[in-house]
């Protein structure tokens, strides 16, 4: 047993500990979304911001849009579709058909029901009224910050697990993997109502709970394969004010602010007035108090009320998973009003959401020392030479 243990920590020590901060300099390197992410030209936000009712072309055309950014530039992900179908409160009894994109990059080899997952969740869909609503921060913003995120840490994960195979740990070492959950059927078709709403969550969320993995798994479905469900939702407003909801997660939600802290130190979040770009058209050069958009680091035990906003994850909720929303509050101004459109993100914002999450993403990971940053630019700059 002592020659064992010895072996097994000398095998962990090689790779580092079981969780690991990003270094400064894999913060300051971590790819913009840049032009992807241009409200009219952008291959990953502007293909999203058309409505998209959930049961319509337009719909449809959002979910193509995943599907083929996947199969082109993330061929390592194992893509599912979760499909239901149910009436509406306006469909006169017509089923109306609710698509979940399920994209899941475990390590090589992992076998069914052993890799806990970090779940990054947001909803496609947009709402019926008004006619021609976009939902840019509801949620089309948050949609493409993850898709950013997913292409930002593929290379790391492959590197990652291929020191760990060359390691020879790949059994010891606790296997996590990544998954991210576009949903349908979020917003409702008439009146919020536990029926008329989270039409997609609801019904993946069920089904979850009843496929079991083979026996002697290390978990039971791929509800229990959740270890931390964190949904992104009415993101790309300026100035947002995101509390903690839950305090069995506030943990995750620390973890996440001192990461945004230490980018908001760094003088890397472009939305601060203390930005480099700000402060060059202000006469006066003194700083300003720094905002934050994950507000309650300091929130202590006893300030949990136990008031939260329904969403996607209620459905994961209930059913034992551990969830982080990220959703500001008050809502945006432009909540549910046609003016939730491209024009109206807050673009500075919006790339500072997506390097903060992936971010989190990247420590959950524990991707120090594996991210190429070289091989990313020169990847990127032959892109723009081939368009």
């Amino acid at each position: 047993m002592l020659i064992f243990y010895a072996i097994f920590l000398s095998l962990i020590l090689s790779l580092g500990s079981a969780y690991s901060t990003l270094s400064d300099d894999t913060l300051k390197n971590l790819p913009s979304p840049g032009d992807d992410f241009h409200i009219k030209q952008g291959s990953i936000l502007a293909p999203i911001l058309i409505p998209r009712v959930s049961g319509t072309e337009g719909n449809a055309a959002v979910l193509r849009h995943f599907v083929d950014f996947f199969k082109t530039h993330l061929p390592k992900w194992n893509l599912e579709f979760h499909n239901s179908t149910s009436t509406t409160p306006t469909s006169n009894g017509k089923q109306i058909p609710f698509v979940n994109l399920i994209a899941t990059r475990d390590p090589p080899g992992a076998q069914v029901g052993e890799v806990g997952r970090l779940a990054l969740v947001a909803h496609y869909d947009s709402k019926l009224t008004p006619t021609g609503f976009i939902g840019a921060t509801d949620s089309a913003a948050p949609c493409a910050m993850l898709l950013h995120l997913a292409r930002n840490i593929d290379a790391a994960l492959t590197k990652k697990w291929g020191a760990m195979a060359a390691e020879g740990i790949d059994e010891l070492d606790e296997q996590k993997g990544v998954q991210i959950l576009l949903l349908d059927g979020e917003e409702a078709f008439q009146s919020w109502t536990d029926t008329d709403s989270l039409y997609g969550s609801r019904a993946l969320a069920s089904d979850w709970e009843r496929s079991f993995h083979p026996a002697m798994s290390t978990y039971r479905t791929p509800l229990d394969s959740i270890s931390l469900f964190v949904l992104l939702d009415l993101l790309g407003a300026s100035s947002p004010n995101v509390p903690s909801y839950f305090k069995t997660t506030h943990w995750a939600y620390k973890n996440m602010a001192a990461i945004e802290h230490r980018l908001r130190e760094l003088g890397i979040f472009k939305s601060s007035p203390n930005h480099s770009s700000k402060m060059e058209k202000r006469k006066n050069k003194k700083p300003r108090a720094e905002p934050h958009f994950l507000v309650d680091a300091e929130k202590g035990d006893k300030m949990f009320m136990g008031g939260f906003v329904q969403d996607d994850h209620v459905p994961f909720m209930a059913r034992g998973v551990e969830i982080l929303h990220l959703i500001p509050t008050p809502f945006p101004r432009v909540w549910h009003e046609m003016d939730d459109d491209g024009d109206h993100l807050d673009m500075d914002t919006v790339e500072d959401w997506t390097r903060l999450v992936t971010a989190f993403a990247g420590e959950w990971m524990e991707l120090e020392g594996f991210f190429d940053f070289k091989k990313e630019k020169r990847k990127e700059s032959y892109e723009k030479t081939e368009l």
